[in-house]
């Protein structure tokens, strides 16, 4: 099984729990070695270079995917999804569904994703517009940014992913990341170990009907 990667602080429990788990070394080592910007994943399982990843919930509505209820979700704020206030507007290269969601809210200006934005807010965040906070202003809805599809060995990313979800239900039952791994995010991202976890509270990884809800809405809203 090819596994793609978004190599993201947002997706650390996951990437901790697939590494702490069972499987098999080799599809360990597929995951580290298929990692990628939202972007290029999302073009990678279209083109069959993988088997599953977690990609933009824009991607995810073609026919030809499988869909997991698991993917990159946030309510109210999410940090790192942001538009630079009194800027040029600009898609951010890594990015589909946040540069399509910037139009869906009328936002003109720079768009910034990633650990990147997360370094800026942490930073600077009167600076920027926290799209997933305009978001809910509009909806009163979480916003799903990216889910877990598949277009080959969909049953048993299922069976490999079902225990992550279960772990990860609530604040308090969520996988703890260790200090050496955070210390690498922190070193390499140039972002505090307290910000990294203050960050992360706002992530969460289960798709309901609120988030469905949330992406028919979104999806309607940019055809128009």
């Amino acid at each position: 099984m090819i596994f793609g990667k978004i190599d993201y602080i947002n997706l650390l429990p996951l990437h901790f729990y697939l590494k702490s788990s069972k499987l098999p070394s080799y599809i360990k080592k597929s995951i580290e070695y298929k990692k990628d910007v939202p972007a290029k994943l999302n073009k990678a399982l279209k083109e069959k270079r993988l088997d599953c990843a977690i990609i933009s919930s824009i991607e995810s509505k073609r026919s030809k995917y499988k869909n997991l209820n698991i993917g990159i979700c946030a309510n109210k704020k999410v940090l790192s999804v942001l538009v630079e206030k009194n800027s040029n507007a600009q898609n951010d290269k890594e990015s589909a569904t946040s540069n399509a969601l910037a139009k869906v809210l009328k936002l003109n200006g720079k768009v910034i994703i990633g650990d990147k934005a997360l370094k800026e807010y942490v930073n600077n965040k009167e600076k920027y517009i926290d799209m997933c906070e305009k978001w809910y202003e509009l909806t009163k809805l979480p916003f799903m940014f990216a889910r877990f599809s598949s277009i080959k060995n969909h049953n048993s990313a299922k069976r490999i992913l079902k225990p992550f979800i279960r772990k990860n239900l609530t604040a308090n039952q969520r996988i703890k990341i260790p200090n050496y791994i955070l210390d690498y995010y922190s070193n390499t991202r140039k972002i505090s170990n307290d910000d990294i976890k203050n960050y992360l509270k706002y992530i969460y990884y289960k798709i309901g009907k609120k988030e469905l809800k949330a992406l028919s809405i979104y999806t309607k809203k940019i055809y128009i």
